[in-house]
């Protein structure tokens, strides 16, 4: 970067800002905590350049960096380091010609004459004072190069003769009018748009679709391998037999029929010899609740549940369905009486 220096003789003495930027000093200054006002130094730079006529004096310099409680050489080395910030007085309307590539391959260097034919050289000021130029680094607006800033707004695609006419406006105090200087919107193609120009794109008629098309189907994962097991076949011929063995188990005899009944109607089965709690609960969970289901069991339904329960030969050795239908029509037993006295242990625990 070639040295800048700001010009002590052209900036007096003094700087003020203007009475209406003090709104905007303040705007952005509230952007940042106390102890971090400096971080506001390129935004307060920019307005003091707008406000003393286009460039930084030194004395405006100092405002910022009083105002912001910051050493002077932090504020200059700033300034001096961004070219958004000119160091020496400009005119009123400053051009700033793009000689990057894109603008150079479409003409730059013959609006670089034009600024030398109708200003002067880089940074000289007319003696009107309303015109000065440089050359800047890339702008932004390479699609409709070749272009120039001047002051705040774009001119675009320019000619030699288009850019003396804007220039000659300027010069007599007549505003040009800013933007594309052909026939196109901002950066659409020149003579209108030729592409998305069917209306139902924008009616919003197509927001219902959810998924954009074309869009690649990712890919479906195939399963890993599994490694094979050496005793598959043994893991297998065993996981057969007990298979078998519990298909024959469960042809042992037959479950006794489901009901469903108020709990409020259970019978209270350890008033049969030989059903403590434990075995209650047990027959509960198979839906026997009753004296008239276990007098009404059938051998084959007694076969299932003592295969069940695990005790075969238990239910006619105690002769459940006996007491069952004594105790269903009414009837009591010796062994019931003991329970409804209390004096059985069984009626708290299985017994063995």
């Amino acid at each position: 970067m070639a040295l800048r220096r700001f010009d002590l003789e052209a900036g007096g003495d003094s700087f003020a800002f203007k009475p209406e930027t003090e709104e905007k000093i303040a705007f952005w200054r509230a952007k940042y905590p106390a102890e971090k006002q400096r971080s506001a130094v390129i935004p307060m730079l920019w307005l003091a350049q707008k406000d003393n006529n286009g460039w930084l004096s030194e004395p405006a310099m100092r405002e910022v960096a009083d105002r912001l409680e910051m050493p002077y050489i932090r504020v200059y080395e700033v300034a001096t380091f961004y070219t958004m910030f000119r160091l020496q007085p400009v005119g009123k309307y400053h051009v700033q010609l793009c000689g990057t590539t894109p603008c150079q391959l479409r003409g730059a260097d013959k609006l670089k004459e034009v600024c030398k034919k109708e200003i002067g050289d880089i940074m000289y000021v007319t003696d009107d004072g309303r015109l000065s130029w440089e050359e800047v680094e890339c702008l932004g607006a390479c699609v409709n190069a070749p272009m120039v800033q001047i002051n705040d707004d774009y001119y675009e695609d320019l000619t030699p003769e288009s850019l003396s006419q804007i220039l000659g406006k300027l010069k007599n105090g007549v505003e040009a009018a800013p933007g594309p200087q052909i026939d196109r919107v901002n950066s659409a193609p020149e003579g209108g748009a030729t592409t998305l120009t069917d209306a139902a794109l924008f009616d919003g008629s197509r927001n219902a679709i959810r998924v954009l098309p074309n869009l690649p189907v990712p890919a479906v994962e195939e399963p890993a391998p599994v490694a094979a097991d050496p005793l598959a076949a043994i893991k297998q011929t065993i996981a057969s037999g007990a298979k078998a063995a519990e298909e024959e188990k469960a042809a042992e005899g037959e479950r006794p029929p489901l009901v469903t009944i108020d709990p409020a109607a259970h019978d209270d089965l350890k008033r049969i010899k030989g059903i403590g709690p434990k075995n209650e609960d047990a027959l509960n969970e198979l839906g026997i609740f009753t004296f008239k289901q276990i007098a009404e069991w059938t051998p084959a339904n007694v076969d299932w549940v003592e295969d069940f329960l695990s005790f075969p030969g238990r239910i006619e050795r105690e002769d459940w369905i006996a007491q069952a239908k004594l105790l269903a029509g009414g009837g009591e037993t010796e062994f019931s009486k003991r329970v409804d006295a209390g004096d059985v242990p069984s009626s708290q625990d299985d017994e063995d």
